[in-house]
């Protein structure tokens, strides 16, 4: 039984880790301020022995130090996320990525030096890739932003920090990391408030439509649910071979946003319209988006194996039905 720590536990993504790592047996702590995660989302672990939550965040340093000294792993998804968000908050987004990874990355120096090795998983972004233009994109590629004056980069920029930040601890000091880029998580529990399209488009056809589908909807994203991508992190934080190494994970098959809009009215409800909306209408005028966004996963599998990969139809009906 291992003592595990989880930033941004309260999260989507964090809540369904939590859930993970107790049903393996793990003593589980869990801490979020609560900026976009939601304590209701560990209803099911709320008063399990081996669980406890903390409203909290990193900036407390203090605080930071209790966690880290108890802990024999840490799960560092504490971020800012949503395009929404990014676009709105940008200095809440750069905060919130960068400084309190710096001072994580602190404490577990802190704590190796009194003779505790505790190995990292810092969850990153496929944002930072930027705009780089190849169809496919995989870890070693050019990391490719738009000017400072575009909000839009900060979260992405932000990021690709926290990712040297992190590997300069494992290069200097051998503190044990392992960084992987999400894609697209999506399942149940996640929201639509910040701007996820799959959550927002199921919300908008249960609540009789219209789905909103920006720009001319041929924008391509690959989507994978939140319970695979668990185990593809579990799976990792196991492998030796991954330690001080970078990572897609997700799903690599692509579909167009209109597509998904058609796939999601379909199952939660054929009456309900598609209707467009300009980015300009959408977002603040600085605003970019990305035309594809899909991964290579060659490393990934080359390390973990074969990957899990629900189909989308399945997720789309699991996401319908526990909004129903």
């Amino acid at each position: 039984m291992s003592n595990v720590l989880i930033t941004g536990g309260a999260g989507f993504i964090g809540s369904h880790l939590a859930q993970a790592l107790v049903a393996r047996g793990d003593r589980v702590t869990a801490v979020d301020d609560e900026s976009t995660g939601r304590a209701d989302n560990l209803a099911t672990l709320l008063g399990n022995p081996n669980f406890t939550y903390l409203r909290g965040t990193l900036a407390d340093r203090e605080l930071t130090r209790r966690l880290v000294a108890d802990a024999d792993e840490v799960y560092h998804l504490a971020a800012a996320v949503g395009v929404q968000l990014i676009a709105s908050s940008p200095i809440h987004t750069i905060e919130a990525n960068v400084y309190l990874t710096e001072i994580l990355l602190a404490e577990l120096r802190r704590r190796q030096e009194a003779g505790a090795k505790v190995k990292l998983f810092l969850a990153s972004t496929s944002e930072v890739y930027g705009k780089n233009p190849k169809p496919q994109w995989n870890e070693e590629d050019d990391l490719v932003f738009g000017p400072t004056t575009r909000a839009r980069w900060s979260y992405g920029v932000s990021k690709a920090i926290d990712e040297f930040l992190a590997l300069a601890y494992y290069r200097q000091h051998g503190l044990p990391v392992v960084i992987a880029r999400f894609f697209n998580v999506v399942g149940p529990r996640q929201t639509g408030q910040y701007g996820m399209v799959l959550p927002r488009l199921v919300d908008a056809a249960l609540a009789g439509g219209p789905l909103i589908v920006h720009d001319d909807g041929r924008q391509t994203r690959c989507f994978a649910h939140v319970r695979d991508v668990v185990q593809m992190v579990l799976a990792l934080m196991r492998e030796p071979r991954a330690v001080g190494e970078v990572f897609n994970l997700g799903s690599d098959q692509p579909i167009s946003i209109l597509d998904l809009a058609e796939r999601v009215r379909a199952i939660a409800n054929p009456a309900a319209s598609i209707a467009f909306q300009s980015y300009a209408d959408a977002f603040p005028p600085d605003f970019e988006d990305v035309r594809a966004r899909v991964p290579c996963l060659d490393k990934l599998r080359g390390v973990i194996g074969p990957l899990p990969a629900t189909p989308l139809d399945d997720i789309i009906r699991e996401v319908v039905a526990s909004k129903r």
